[in-house]
């Protein structure tokens, strides 16, 4: 009976063990950051979302605030309307997807799938904060369900179509192979 459930415990078992090792990763690098700020990666995303909002016609600037916050607020178009921590960086999601992917590991492909992803992940995050910014500018009566409905369901349902297609496409892809 237990040899039954031998490769879904197996992926379960990889899937577990790399999203604590990321997350553990994740929390080293950040715990550089501490009382100093908002961490290196955020920031950079920040720099893309202020360079995007700029160019589609929300004038956009950065204003860190004091190192111990560790946060920076968005200042668009002459008002304050969020700000970015660290959590908004999106890695967090990304780990999780890493862990998924690799759990499944089907070689070489596996890497360029998941280098593919992070990247579509990254886009999708930048949008996902330029769209909020600009909701939160133009209709600010729907900062809350743009916060924590609409935008958060856009990144998590990035990640699950990635692993949709990860699945279908690519590791069970084999698996049909083998049984035809």
């Amino acid at each position: 009976m237990f040899n039954d459930f031998k490769p879904v415990l197996k992926i379960l078992l990889r899937f577990i063990i790399l999203y604590v090792v990321m997350v553990l990763g994740y929390q080293f690098y950040l715990n550089g950051f501490k009382n100093a700020g908002l961490d290196a990666f955020s920031t950079w995303v920040m720099t893309q979302v202020d360079f995007l909002q700029n160019l589609l016609g929300y004038p956009s600037e950065m204003i860190a605030g004091k190192p111990q916050q560790e946060t920076t607020w968005f200042f668009v178009s002459g008002q304050y309307v969020s700000r970015m921590v660290e959590g908004c960086n999106a890695i967090s999601v990304m780990i999780l997807f890493l862990a998924f992917i690799f759990a499944f590991y089907e070689g070489f492909k596996t890497f360029i799938f998941a280098a593919l992803g992070v990247v579509f992940l990254h886009i999708m995050n930048v949008l996902r904060i330029v769209g909020l910014n600009i909701v939160l500018v133009e209709h600010p009566r729907y900062s809350k369900i743009a916060h924590d409905y609409f935008f958060p369901a856009i990144i998590y349902g990035s990640v699950v179509l990635l692993w949709l297609i990860w699945i279908k496409f690519y590791a069970l892809k084999d698996a049909e192979n083998e049984s035809t």
